[in-house]
């Protein structure tokens, strides 16, 4: 497990806002944010997006912007190149994931396929 900094996955400075926010709230500001991709939903992945304070020796390890993002061995191929953002719109605010990866997704958003 080394602390990696390329272009397996890049955060927004809304997202790093809104994450260190988050973490704030929970009183935890030393966690890492896991970003991971899982097998459901109705396109067959799914993302899996928490605040965790356990890291695997396989994990990939990104240090940006004052975060530590973690990325489990297996999600890697699927993460690799995306950008995880924080939108606040008219339609709702939350977070993105825009994955170059994915070839398909699901009308609700939910899931994807790569």
């Amino acid at each position: 497990m080394e602390a990696r900094q390329d272009t397996l996955i890049t955060i927004t400075d809304n997202a790093a806002e809104k994450v260190r926010a988050l973490m704030r709230e929970e009183g935890e500001e030393d966690l890492a944010l896991r970003v991971a991709v899982r097998p459901g939903g109705c396109s067959g992945f799914q993302y899996s997006i928490y605040f965790d304070d356990e890291i695997n020796e396989d994990d990939e390890v990104v240090e940006t912007k004052g975060l530590r993002v973690v990325i489990d061995a297996m999600s890697v191929p699927y993460i690799m190149g995306s950008e995880f953002d924080y939108v606040d719109g008219l339609m709702g605010a939350g977070f993105t994931v825009n994955n170059p990866n994915v070839q398909s997704s699901c009308g609700c958003g939910g899931s994807f396929t790569c």
